[in-house]
């Protein structure tokens, strides 16, 4: 009997406390409703506020006058010369290389007297071919010269005494005329002989391989036994770099053909090195690649030892440029169903007044757009704190 009830007395425990969990998560859920409500409420009369407050600033300026002014920061309108550039990329390279090549016959390389990377000057020995045969043809029409020489002296020698005897009437004159036709045909081998050891020199002098210009081995793609024919497959096998002779050269869109000709300016900037120079487009393409549909622009720069061949290079050209131009930053101008406008702060009755004004805008570049009409010297632009700027609003620009 006694389990009996203490069961009883369990249950009814269980079953009010049940009943309060339910009350207080009702409660709870009531409250967060209302709490909706009110904001919801809340949220739709500020807005009514303020439309309100805004079409009373617009028909009421005393009533402008006791609202709130909004903090913004302004500057002043001030004619400068506006530049726009055209942004590419290029490189810098060398207004000549040299490629390397054997002036007579390829032949087998005998001594190889530059490496990579080595400073050469103009005539300076780079290889030495096979010169085995040149020197024996040259040794050979030397020696041939030699015999002829003494052949001629002895030919001569015999002439003038036929000619002695001839003009004392002694002898015959077919003896005088072979006595000279001897000598005729000597000096005619002399000549020969010269030409010959002039051709022998000059192959000798083939199998010695000369830089053309002053600049760096950039490649030397050659040893000793192979056979020097200035190109291997598609490479040179020496190739030298005039790096005092410099030039960028880039790639510029098609749609710029008209703006940039010989002469147009050039900002040229090397980030490796932190290096602006000033240059002017030195060659400018006439035809337009068919894959990338733009055009071949090259400007010549000075020569400086920080300047090497193959450095990127960041390239500015001037396509465009106006002085005395009214400018405005590019995030300050804004867009309506009328057009593109700017905020600019007007003093009325001691009060700073903000204002739409429509403007006509032209070329931009980085953060400043050119204002072809609409502002003028002197008008006070709202640069900070005019997006939500309406017209008429009133503003500050001191934080109280």
């Amino acid at each position: 009997m006694q389990k009996i009830v203490q069961l009883a007395l369990m249950a009814t425990a269980i079953t009010l406390a049940s009943c309060g969990a339910k009350s207080d998560n009702n409660a709870t859920s009531e409250k967060q409703t209302k709490l909706a409500e009110l904001k919801k409420q809340q949220a739709g009369i500020n807005a009514q506020i303020e439309t309100l407050e805004k079409e009373l600033a617009k028909t009421d300026p005393a009533a402008a006058k006791e609202e709130k002014a909004k903090l913004v920061t302004i500057a002043a309108i001030q004619p400068e010369t506006f530049v726009h550039y055209i942004d590419l990329q290029g490189r810098v390279e060398a207004v000549n290389i040299s490629y390397v090549a054997p002036k007579g016959a390829p032949g087998v390389v005998k001594a190889v007297y530059v490496k990579k990377g080595d400073v050469v000057k103009k005539g300076q020995l780079l290889l030495k071919l096979e010169d085995a045969i040149p020197r024996q043809s040259l040794a050979a029409a030397q020696q041939n010269q030699e015999t002829l020489k003494t052949q001629l002296a002895y030919l001569k020698n015999l002439y003038q005494k036929q000619k002695n005897l001839w003009d004392q009437n002694i002898g015959t004159e077919v003896q005088l005329i072979t006595a000279k036709n001897n000598v005729d045909n000597v000096e005619s081998q002399m000549k020969a002989s010269d030409e010959q050891i002039k051709i022998a020199k000059e192959q000798l002098n083939y199998t010695s391989i000369y830089s053309d210009v002053n600049g760096v081995a950039e490649d030397v793609n050659i040893r000793v036994g192979e056979t020097f024919a200035g190109i291997a497959g598609n490479s040179p096998q020496i190739k030298i770099v005039n790096t005092s002779d410099l030039k960028v050269t880039t790639q510029v869109p098609e749609n710029y053909l008209g703006k940039v000709t010989v002469g147009t300016k050039v900002k040229v900037n090397l980030p490796d090195i932190n290096r602006t120079l000033d240059a002017k487009i030195s060659v400018a393409g006439k035809l337009i690649d068919l894959t990338n549909r733009s055009f071949f622009a090259e400007a010549r720069i000075p020569s400086d030892a920080a300047f090497h061949p193959n450095q990127v290079a960041l390239v500015q050209i001037q396509d465009y440029t106006k002085a005395q131009s009214i400018t405005a930053p590019v995030n300050t101008i804004q867009s309506d169903d009328k057009g593109k406008y700017v905020m600019v702060a007007v003093k009325e009755n001691g009060k700073m007044i903000a204002h739409k004004r429509p403007v006509v805008i032209g070329e931009f570049y980085g953060d400043k757009m050119e204002i072809k009409s609409g502002l003028q010297t002197g008008d006070l632009i709202v640069t900070d704190g005019f997006q939500s700027l309406y017209e008429g609003q009133l503003i500050t620009t001191e934080n109280k």
